[in-house]
């Protein structure tokens, strides 16, 4: 692939992980909360890796060609991210002691970002819509080849975006505990509106 097209894509991409969203709100929540950003941020790439491998192997065509697959799989994110919405704001953090030392195991953080990364309907305009027009299927590359470059750009890009993310929340609210509560209710309230716009846009469809 050509250099431009890769900067051209990192650009268009960075774009779009630097806009605040499901996967900003579960760093930043899980920054405030554990001990580590670390699991919540390996679940989030998880997330992004499954769609990458999905990709490469020619699946993403066929769901962005089925109309029905698509909307059950964009539900899905959007009942996924209400749901984990809903969890944070009946449980904001409250950075104390106690809880820093009995919070979620890592493996549970883990799978909670694999999810929410996984179901993001923004990943699903990221791999159905943009992967495609940076890939040149008359390039020199194999276009696998091409949409897994694509892929690890994209995921490098969200590890360095999401631990800086939740290390700077984790660092600034850890001494503020009323701003760290109302941090992760706006965290929540967030997941909440981005998953009932999307249900109310798709089905009124």
């Amino acid at each position: 692939m050509e250099t431009t097209t890769l900067a051209a894509f990192l650009a268009v991409d960075l774009l779009l992980v630097f806009t605040p969203g499901a996967d900003w709100a579960y760093a930043i929540t899980a920054g405030v909360r554990g001990r580590s950003v670390v699991p919540a941020v390996a679940g989030l790439i998880a997330g992004y890796a499954g769609y990458t491998l999905l990709a490469v192997a020619g699946l993403v065509v066929i769901v962005a060609n089925s109309a029905t697959l698509l909307t059950a799989l964009t539900l899905a994110g959007a009942g996924y991210l209400v749901w984990l919405g809903c969890g944070v704001l009946r449980q904001p953090a409250v950075l104390t002691a106690s809880e820093d030392e009995a919070g979620s195991s890592p493996l549970r953080v883990m799978l909670k970002g694999a999810g929410t990364s996984g179901l993001n309907p923004k990943a699903l305009l990221l791999y159905f819509s943009l992967f495609p027009q940076f890939i040149d299927p008359a390039g020199g590359w194999p276009v696998a080849t091409q949409t897994g470059l694509l892929g690890t750009l994209h995921m490098t890009a969200c590890a360095v975006v999401y631990l800086a993310v939740g290390v700077l929340a984790r660092t600034v609210l850890r001494t503020r505990p009323a701003a760290a509560r109302a941090v992760t209710r706006v965290s929540g309230a967030l997941m909440i509106a981005i998953g009932g716009f999307l249900l109310v846009e798709r089905l009124t469809r």
